[in-house]
């Protein structure tokens, strides 16, 4: 059982991947995501009270999130001029992102549906060679559209 979830999953995750390589949003994400390691080190040297790389990276991913704890602070005007364009960056990301992962499941959706429209017209050209459970089921499926 834990098994087929995990193929599940794992098909999931592949079928994410194509539709962002297909629609170039993986460039932009990857492109994101250079830009956060590269301000986090830019942050790291700039600021005095950020000792370490993994701070600046835990300040830079609570501007992204928009958490924002304020645990970290930045003080130098690189380090704020570097958070402003970060948050805009990550805003932007975020809305093509989720843009492409909609748009996805919208086609998904309708290619779905165009395929079950095709095997009800399939069987209503077949209509005479039909049983009678057959006309009930198409009955059926009819009316679930309508």
């Amino acid at each position: 059982m834990a098994r087929a979830r995990a193929d599940e999953a794992m098909k999931k995750l592949k079928v994410l991947g194509r539709v962002l390589r297909h629609t170039g949003a993986d460039k932009i994400i990857a492109g994101f995501i250079g830009f956060l390691l590269l301000c986090s080190v830019v942050i790291w040297i700039c600021e005095p009270d950020i000792h370490t790389w993994r701070e600046a990276l835990w300040y830079c991913f609570t501007v992204v999130s928009t958490i924002g704890f304020g645990d970290v602070v930045v003080h130098t005007a690189i380090s704020r001029g570097l958070t402003v364009v970060l948050s805009l960056y990550a805003v932007v990301t975020l809305a093509i992102f989720t843009g492409v992962i909609v748009n996805y499941y919208t086609q998904l959706v309708e290619l779905r549906q165009r395929e079950s429209l095709a095997v009800i017209m399939d069987k209503l050209e077949r209509l005479p060679e039909l049983s009678r459970q057959e006309l009930e089921q198409l009955s059926d499926q009819i009316r679930k559209r309508l």
